[in-house]
């Protein structure tokens, strides 16, 4: 009867719940957050690359 009776998209299902019945009121500011992060990470990630693009490049074994 239950053989198959917790497939992966059950429990996706069952967390989407969780979350939007428990975390609702605190959604917004967590994606904000991580928005937030993203972009600066984004941001540091290319100014790394800027920095790395434009130090000239020297032998260490000279």
């Amino acid at each position: 009867m239950l053989r198959n009776g917790l497939e992966p998209w059950h429990l996706l299902i069952v967390a989407v719940v969780v979350i939007a019945l428990f975390a609702s009121k605190k959604l917004p500011d967590t994606a904000r957050a991580l928005g937030k992060s993203m972009r600066i990470l984004k941001s540091e990630a290319k100014a790394m690359k800027d920095a790395d693009a434009q130090e000239p490049r020297t032998d260490p074994q000279t």
